[in-house]
């Protein structure tokens, strides 16, 4: 399964300048998922990390991942809840590894695998890559949320 920007919008609640994730390549429901991050020097955080040597921060790469895991996870869910009923948080990042700088001008390949579901607890590997070389490793944890409804009379 393929996924555009609109199609990843509506499985994840991250919008500009924080939606990192700009494309699915492949998707196999409850096993892996191949995304891509178009890494543009007009990313606001380049301003200021590093003016003399853009450099894309190694929270925001692993952010990237997460946001892949949580497509991975919203596309594989049985019971699913409407967009913006429920969400995935971060509950655990371990064995975050950085190989090489990430600058403008790369394209980021996103790969996470699904590796173990229980009870609304996802645990995956995370790759990224720029070139077929590896940039980014990681095992990550989320946890699904429901979203608190807003009360419209307060």
């Amino acid at each position: 399964m393929q996924m555009d920007v609109r199609q990843i919008m509506e499985a994840l609640p991250h919008r500009y300048p924080f939606l990192l994730v700009d494309r699915v390549l492949e998707l196999e429901v409850n096993q892996r998922i191949l995304a891509q991050k178009n890494v543009s020097m007009n990313e606001e955080f380049f301003s200021g990390h590093f003016p003399k040597f853009p450099v894309m921060p190694g929270v925001l790469i692993i952010e990237a991942l997460a946001q892949a895991a949580g497509i991975l996870s919203f596309k594989s869910m049985e019971n699913k809840k409407a967009p913006g009923e429920q969400i995935y948080l971060f509950a655990g990042i371990d064995g975050a590894r950085f190989k090489r700088p990430v600058v403008p001008g790369d394209i980021l390949q996103l790969e996470v695998t699904m590796d173990k579901y229980t009870m609304g607890v996802w645990k995956y590997t995370a790759r990224a890559m720029v070139d077929g070389q590896l940039v980014a490793e990681a095992k990550l944890m989320s946890a699904a949320r429901d979203v608190p409804a807003v009360d419209s009379a307060a």
